[in-house]
């Protein structure tokens, strides 16, 4: 030991104290490493404890306790409807307590009268199937009551198409009527945001994403270009491109002026490094204006494919 001791003073420069303080380290972790082994060699329990019998009183138990919780037939979902006495009524003109007596919880009642107040008045009985967390089964039973038209009015299919169900309601397979959706083509130029939300995956972050990354462009030029929009998934790019165009005649196109541009508005393009939009601006100082938009090839740093990529949005 005290030849182990001097080997670990010269090797690490402990004083004495400091060896002993080392030992004692290292063998408290190998006594904390081999306990677990040592607890189990030490404990065994009582096998005669754990028979079959035993086991099999203790799984009755827990199936008991589980079938104790399963619900019962004729279960109800959080969404009960109260029988309660049904009449012809406008959804335009009812109060939240109206709502009530006809047997919506108050919750729900408010979120009606939400809805018509941000949205309008109820122009069709489909329109309130729309409310969110209103059951199928609530509407069902409320649907022949309502005092409203079954399709929806012709003036709200201008610029998109609708499929509806024309004939009186006819519950099958617990369903009511609901309408197909067609969205019709639209410019990806001067879609808004409230337009571009109605492509499935695109919320308020990526529309206003896109609107933005579209003005720092000038304009798509190519509908490839969306691929370059932070966060957009291939999937919603397919959709856009199934739903939207460019113009042949790239009018929204916003062009900038190798003449006139300074170092600024040509560093705010996308496609324009710091560097490229001074090399821009000082061949323009010490050659001249530019006579050809192929001129600004003569710039070392602008390379043929970042030329391919700008001329579209270059002019004199």
């Amino acid at each position: 030991m005290n030849k182990i001791k001097r080997i670990i003073r010269r090797y690490f420069g402990f004083s004495q104290r400091e060896v002993n303080g080392f030992l004692l380290l290292i063998l408290l972790m190998v006594l904390l490493t081999a306990a677990p082994f040592l607890f189990s060699i030490l404990y065994q329990p009582d096998a005669s404890k754990h028979t079959a019998a035993s086991d099999q009183r203790m799984l009755d138990s827990l199936v008991a306790q589980l079938e104790a919780r399963q619900p019962e037939k004729g279960y109800r979902s959080k969404y009960n409807f109260p029988a309660v006495a049904l009449h012809p009524f406008n959804p335009n003109e009812l109060t939240v307590e109206q709502w009530q007596a006809l047997g919506l919880p108050k919750y729900m009642a408010q979120r009606i009268l939400n809805y018509r107040n941000k949205v309008g008045d109820f122009t069709y009985k489909a329109e309130l199937g729309k409310i969110y967390g209103l059951p199928d089964s609530t509407f069902r039973k409320l649907y022949p009551y309502i005092q409203l038209p079954e399709d929806r009015p012709s003036k709200y299919k201008t610029g998109q198409a609708y499929v509806s169900n024309t004939t009186r309601p006819a519950w099958n397979n617990n369903r009511y009527p609901r309408e197909k959706f067609i969205l019709a083509p639209f410019d990806i130029n001067t879609a808004d945001t409230t337009k571009l939300k109605q492509i499935r995956g695109i919320g308020s972050k990526l529309s206003a994403r896109i609107i933005k990354y579209r003005d720092k462009l000038g304009g798509f030029h190519s509908m490839a270009q969306l691929k370059e929009v932070y966060g957009l998934q291939p999937d919603v790019v397919d959709s856009l491109v199934k739903y939207s165009y460019v113009r042949a005649a790239q009018a929204s196109i916003n062009g900038l002026s190798l003449n006139k541009a300074t170092v600024e508005q040509l560093n705010a393009h996308p496609y324009i490094s710091p560097n490229v939009a001074r090399a821009i601006v000082a061949y323009r100082q010490q050659h001249g204006e530019y006579k050809a938009l192929e001129e600004v090839r003569n710039v070392k740093i602008v390379s043929q494919e970042l030329y391919d990529k700008l001329k579209p949005y270059l002019v004199l």
